[in-house]
Formats: structure tokens, C-alpha cells, sequence
């Protein structure tokens, strides 16, 4: 063979050889563009399982807290404050001396009805004896019968004008004692709404005046507190003695404060559809005060037999909520669900779905009924690595570099 054909054969394989490479490389982009395109048809789905619920739930509303009682405290007699002995948040007890009114219109009112009184007593006496005469001329012709009966009637009148005027004077030495204001019960000071020469009067403390009167204190007994709550209408099934409850205070959220059930009003408001729940803090030591804001923490019981599934799992649309369904051919099914209680992160599903179906999490807008899907491995949370430990600041506390 000559040169000139050994050089014609290498051409012709080498052209070859790029022909089979050429075709060859297009056969397996082709296989690759159609394995690519096979499974973008087939969308990938995250699987989850619904998840038994807990044995309770949490509820968090606002409440309101109140003292065990209180009282607002009028004046029962007119005058004029002549002192008052205890401020703002004084502890008191029952009897003690809050202030006292100047009412000189009631001190001679007292005196002229201990005058009336003696008046009375003494025409009293002088009927009596006059009576006793005249009975004793009675069997005599020196007297007649109806002049006996005028004189025994006459010392009744003057017994019945005593009662009267014993009656005047007991009012008007009560009227006395209320000079003197004082607590009701044992509690605490928690307003004092009067000071040294106002005039105050008797319309806050007599249902017949017709003034207007102006409180002089108000005393809270807080040896218990009462914390009331508006619990919606689809917990109201959950109230009952066996309901506890934790309170956590807007400046000390590090420090909850347990309750107890009380009482609730049996009937919800129209407005709200809120029934007035009531709990009570035994001995709380000063750490809640009558009127403060405070977040109830409800553990509420639970069926945990109800499955429940992440939010994000459920469909909406114009045929109800829906879950997506997977069978063991990777087929997805549209079930409609009925919901239950939301839990937070979890909502129970009462009806729809079982413990044991896979269930697609965040599924897609376009997945239908019936079309065919691919597993994939839930993706989890990386974990967080602690925090090293930062080395001690070489400076001294003054901010100023130390000495080495």
C-alpha cells in the first residue's frame, strides 16, 4: 500500500470515528434530555404522616384582675374634713380610723334631740302620775269615767312622744359615730380621693339624697385576688374545677403566677360570644395589684386520638379545605377534611384523614386529583451549634486597660 492510500484509510477512520462519537453523544443527550423530562413530569412531593395531638392544648387570653372585695368609701354625715390618718396604700384594719368629718350642723342637731328628749321624758313622768290620781278617784262621784280615760290616754300619747324622741336621738348619735370613717374590712388603701377642709356630703351613702357625693376612699382586701377572663364560646366546654390556669405579667414574663377556677357566669355575652370566666391566686404576696393586665395561660384538655397536620399541608379551595393523599402507587387523591381546634404550629383534623396516610406538605397550586407524584425525604433543620464561650475581656472594670 502506498503512502498516498495508508494516509486516505486514516482519514476515513478518523472521520469515522468522529461520525459513531458524534452520533453516540447525541444518543446519550437524548437519553438524558428524556430522563430529565420524565421526571419533571413526575413533580417531587414532600410526605409527612399525621401526627397524634397532645393530651392538652394551650389557650392564652387577657385578663383582668380585682381585688377579693372592694369598697368605695362616702361620707354619711355633711361637714367638712377635719383630718385624715391613712394614705395610698396603707394596710388597715377592720374599724380603723381613716378621717374625720367636722359636722357641727349634726352636733347641734344631736343636742337639741337630747333636749327634746328630756322634754319628753319628763311630760312622760308628769302624765303618768297625773293618770295614777285620777284612777284613784275613779270608783268616787268626784271624778267621772271619760275624765279617767282622758288622763290614762294622755300618758299613753306622752310614752309614745318618748319612743319618738329616743328614736331622734339614736339617729342622731349614730349620725355622730359617722363622723368618725372608718374600714370596713381589713385591706389596703388603694385610693384616697379627699384632703384637709373639703366639704363633703351624704349623696354617695343615702339612696334618697338628691346631691351628688364624692368618694372618700376605697379599701381592697387582697388576701386574694380574683383575675376574670372572657373565655370564647368553643372552649366553654372545657370549664370546670378541673381547669388550671398560669398568669404571666407584662413586666415580669419570667415569672408566671399559678391560678385556680372559680366560677364562670354560665351564659355568654351577645356582643362577644364570651362567657366571664373567674379564677382566684391564693396569697399572692404582693406580686399582683387589684386592676393589673395579666396574659392567662389555659391548659385546655385534649383528645390526642385526633390527628392533626402542619398548616401548610391544607388546600383551599372552592370545594372546602382539601389534604393531598398519596397511595402506594405514588398516586395523589384530594380528600376533603373538616378541621378542628387550632394548636399553634398544628391543626386537628377530625374527619378526612387517619394516623396512618401520607400526606403531601406544601403542595403544589398545580397538583391534581389522580396524578402521579415522587417521594422525596423530608428536608430537616440543620443543627445548631452551641455558642463558643468569648474570652474574658482584658480590660478592667472602668474600661481601662489593666496592667500586664
Amino acid at each position: 500500500m502506498t503512502r498516498r492510500s495508508r494516509l486516505i484509510v486514516l482519514v476515513a477512520v478518523i472521520a469515522a470515528a468522529v461520525l459513531v462519537f458524534g452520533i453516540v453523544k447525541r444518543e446519550l443527550a437524548f437519553h438524558a434530555l428524556q430522563k430529565v423530562s420524565a421526571d419533571q413530569s413526575v413533580p417531587p412531593v414532600e410526605i409527612i404522616n399525621p401526627q397524634r395531638g397532645p393530651t392538652r392544648r394551650p389557650l392564652r387570653l387577657p385578663g383582668t384582675v380585682a381585688a377579693w372585695y372592694e369598697a368605695p368609701i362616702f361620707a354619711q354625715v355633711a361637714g367638712y374634713v377635719l383630718s385624715w390618718k391613712e394614705d395610698y396604700g396603707a394596710k388597715v384594719k377592720a374599724g380603723q380610723l381613716l378621717a374625720i368629718i367636722d359636722a357641727p350642723t349634726v352636733d347641734a342637731q344631736y343636742a337639741a334631740a337630747k333636749a327634746s328628749l328630756d322634754v319628753a321624758t319628763a311630760n312622760y313622768r308628769l302624765a303618768v302620775t297625773t293618770a295614777k290620781r285620777w284612777q284613784a278617784l275613779e270608783k268616787t262621784p268626784a271624778v267621772s269615767q271619760q275624765e279617767v280615760d282622758v288622763q290614762v290616754a294622755a300618758a299613753a300619747a306622752r310614752k309614745a312622744e318618748l319612743a319618738v324622741a329616743e328614736q331622734n336621738v339614736a339617729r342622731y348619735a349614730a349620725l355622730e359615730a359617722f363622723k368618725r370613717v372608718t374600714a370596713p374590712f381589713d385591706g389596703i388603701v388603694t385610693a384616697r380621693l379627699t384632703n384637709i377642709g373639703d366639704y363633703v356630703n351624704v349623696g354617695g351613702g343615702d339612696a334618697g339624697a338628691r346631691v351628688t357625693s364624692v368618694q372618700l376612699f376605697n379599701v381592697a382586701d387582697v388576701h386574694a385576688l380574683r383575675v376574670f377572663v372572657a373565655v370564647p364560646e368553643n372552649y366553654a366546654n372545657a370549664l370546670g374545677p378541673a381547669l388550671t390556669a398560669t398568669l404571666y405579667r407584662p413586666g415580669a414574663p419570667g415569672k408566671p403566677i399559678p391560678a385556680k377556677y372559680l366560677t364562670t357566669a354560665m351564659a355568654f355575652n351577645e356582643n362577644t360570644r364570651t362567657a366571664v370566666t373567674e379564677l382566684v391566686v391564693e396569697h399572692p404576696d404582693g406580686k399582683l395589684w387589684p386592676g393589673a393586665y395579666v396574659d392567662v395561660a389555659f391548659e385546655v384538655p385534649n383528645d390526642p386520638n385526633i390527628p392533626t397536620l402542619p398548616e401548610q399541608a391544607l388546600i383551599f379551595l372552592a370545594a372546602g379545605t382539601q389534604v393531598a393523599v398519596v397511595d402506594k402507587d405514588n398516586h395523589v387523591h384530594l380528600r376533603n377534611v373538616t378541621l378542628g381546634h387550632n394548636l399553634g404550629e398544628k391543626i386537628q383534623v377530625t374527619a378526612g384523614i387517619s394516623i396512618g396516610d401520607k400526606v403531601v406538605n406544601n403542595p403544589p397550586a398545580g397538583l391534581l386529583d389522580g396524578q402521579l407524584v415522587r417521594p422525596v425525604t423530608p428536608m430537616t433543620k440543620p443543627a445548631v451549634p452551641p455558642e463558643k464561650p468569648q474570652p474574658p475581656d482584658s480590660t478592667s472594670g472602668d474600661g481601662r486597660r489593666g496592667n500586664p
